[in-house]
């Protein structure tokens, strides 16, 4: 299962954003989230995507769409920045099966960002892993030091130079968000799976269509944990058994509790190269007069 192909669902969104964010958009940026009718060139059925809820949310900011894995702001937000653009940055992330190639351009449409297209489970660990190490990736492995009975080392894990393949801002801001309690409370309330109270852990959940994968992936600056449930020949599971945070989601934070148990909360670092700015909560502008102000993170020169 770990090196199979496996369809990421909306665990792949923050890869989206990730993309968004090196193109100019902010954690602010409003996207509508209500019903669009795309239409597919060469294709006679148009794509109209619809959220989890079945609902539509209306002028929503990017944190509060990542945070609350609404679709229709992730399928607009991939129309504005290009297929392309967010398998290129999710091929530098070390997610092989999407290369910006053409047969994937061709085989791959805007629900690419749903989780349209199968990546392989442990590669894709370790490719989300760059959002929990500054923008970092390290390569998976397992076996670190073989001596012999003598003591003689045979063998040693060399670790080899990490190699920085999204920008440590735009990893900072997406950890930031998929941190954030309130910037998911609309889809899974204030005391859901995922949040470890007294801990700083990001985290994102995914299901596929007819519940044949389910995903929950979290991390903190030291450690990253994904948990995928599903059945090994792809055979669709229970509806009432695997949600968006009832499969996965409860395996993943007793793991999550049992690694982190004795060690002290981490937080993730600000680059110097990201500001924090008060704006507007509605429009995510500036402040206006007697209107709720939140703050936001902005990468410099983006706000």
């Amino acid at each position: 299962i770990t090196k199979s192909l496996r369809q990421p669902g909306s665990s792949i969104k923050p890869v989206t954003y990730a993309a968004a964010l090196e193109k100019g958009y902010t954690a602010s940026s409003l996207l509508m989230d209500t019903k669009t009718v795309f239409h597919t060139p060469g294709s006679e059925k148009d794509y109209v995507p619809v959220n989890y809820d079945g609902k539509f949310h209306g002028p929503t900011q990017m944190r509060f769409a990542l945070g609350n894995s609404f679709n229709l702001p992730a399928v607009k937000m991939v129309a504005l920045i290009g297929v392309k653009n967010m398998l290129q940055v999710a091929h530098n992330m070390g997610i092989s099966t999407l290369a910006p190639t053409q047969e994937n351009l061709n085989r791959f449409g805007l629900a690419v960002t749903l989780g349209g297209a199968e990546v392989k489970p442990l590669e894709y660990a370790a490719a989300l892993g760059a959002f929990a190490n500054g923008g970092k990736k390290t390569e998976p492995v397992a076996i670190l030091k073989v001596t012999n009975k003598k003591g003689d080392v045979l063998y040693e894990y060399k670790d080899p130079s990490e190699k920085q393949v999204i920008p440590e801002e735009v990893a900072f801001i997406i950890s930031h968000i998929l941190l954030d309690n309130n910037a998911r409370n609309i889809t899974f309330g204030t005391n859901s799976y995922l949040n470890i109270p007294g801990r700083t852990v990001a985290v994102k959940t995914g299901t596929t269509d007819d519940k044949r994968d389910n995903w929950t992936v979290g991390w903190t600056p030291s450690m990253l944990v994904l948990t995928w449930v599903g059945n090994n020949d792809n055979s669709a599971m229970s509806p009432t058994l695997s949600s968006g945070v009832t499969g996965a989601a409860p395996i993943w934070r007793r793991i999550m509790m049992a690694a982190l148990k004795g060690k002290g909360n981490e937080e993730f670092k600000k680059p110097d190269n990201v500001v924090a700015l008060e704006i507007d909560a509605y429009g995510g502008g500036l402040p206006v007069d007697g209107q709720p102000k939140r703050t936001e993170y902005f990468i410099k020169g983006t706000e």
